[in-house]
């Protein structure tokens, strides 16, 4: 299904342990494990386009969360880079840090599903539960298991 969080993230693209506290240093950081991604066609162009939209308004959500983002013929098709700092990360415009990064990269012919991953993104950010075992999963492991479990009740039926 288009719009699953689930499968966009690998355990080679969640950095748990990001180190810069300054904005554009962790976006760099986080956005570098897509560099060998096989659908980024061009890891240094998606990057400056990651910046550009940063420096146009920022992506910071609210409760610690970012969504640095860049819609680019870089890409083949959407992918997903994590990062977690403990410390947090001083953004733009916010008057908290960030501990919880979500780097999207999507084509710019295809905005619907896009839109539909953001959606779930931030359904499942928004429940202080997923948000609780996101920020303390201990591996790359727990996170997407997180991931999954949060996704499965955002899919049941009431």
């Amino acid at each position: 299904m288009a719009g699953r969080i689930s499968t966009l993230i690998d355990l080679s693209r969640i950095n748990l342990q990001v180190h810069s506290s300054d904005r554009l240093a962790a976006l760099e950081e986080v956005a570098r494990q897509l560099e060998d991604h096989p659908d980024v066609t061009h890891f240094e162009e998606f990057y400056a386009k990651l910046v550009a939209r940063e420096e146009l308004d920022t992506t910071y959500l609210g409760n610690a969360i970012a969504l640095p983002h860049a819609r680019t013929q870089h890409v083949n098709k959407i992918v997903m880079a994590v990062g977690r700092s403990e410390n947090g990360i001083s953004f733009k415009d916010s008057n908290e840090d960030v501990k919880l990064m979500f780097v999207l990269g999507t084509t710019k012919s295809n905005p619907t599903d896009y839109l539909m991953c953001v959606s779930s993104l931030v359904k499942i950010l928004n429940k202080p539960e997923n948000l609780e075992a996101l920020m303390t999963a201990a591996t790359p492991e727990e996170f997407i298991q997180a991931i999954n479990t949060a996704e499965e009740k955002l899919l049941s039926p009431a």
